[in-house]
């Protein structure tokens, strides 16, 4: 086989190697935002559903600061399990191609090199140990005029989860 043909595929699976690495790793970054939303419903009420969904979340309350109105939720958010199958079978995928590339470079090593595949369960592994984790969410519920203001500072997929559930929030 041609020299540059094997050094820039040996190259560009490398550079997908990388890519996979940081894909693996940032797939247990935490993600925290802060939204603002309205509602026309009442404090009370508002207050009420909150409580209401927190607690079928199994969120329990770590902190109230009646200072600033915010009250302050903590809870263990469970690994997906589709996701860390997902993982492991995506490093499956590339440890397969590198290691395939590596026995076209090196011959003599062709039965040893595909052990590389066998590391691929440390990608679920991984990703199990890291997201399973406490998360805080922090809501601060303030009247304005005649519509009422949710601040909400939580993971990006708990927000959106909130929002879900919660129909009549319109995100400012």
């Amino acid at each position: 086989m041609d020299t540059p043909v094997l050094s820039s595929t040996f190259f560009l699976t490398l550079l997908l190697m990388v890519g996979l690495f940081f894909f693996i790793r940032g797939s247990v970054k935490e993600r925290i935002e802060q939204r603002v939303y309205l509602t026309s419903t009442s404090d009370d009420q508002l207050l009420e559903q909150l409580r209401n969904y927190f607690d079928r979340r199994s969120y329990q309350v770590k902190a109230i600061e009646p200072e600033q109105n915010i009250v302050r939720l903590q809870g263990f958010v469970p690994p997906s399990p589709f996701l860390a199958i997902f993982l492991t079978i995506l490093a499956a995928l590339g440890l397969f191609c590198f290691s395939l590339v590596l026995s076209v470079l090196f011959p003599d090593t062709n039965p040893y090199i595909f052990a590389l595949v066998g590391l691929s369960p440390l990608a679920g592994v991984f990703y199990w140990q890291k997201v399973g984790r406490l998360e805080e969410v922090a809501f601060k519920v303030e009247s304005k005029s005649q519509q009422t203001e949710l601040t909400v500072k939580a993971h990006r997929d708990e927000l959106r989860q909130l929002q879900d559930s919660l129909t009549f929030l319109e995100r400012q």
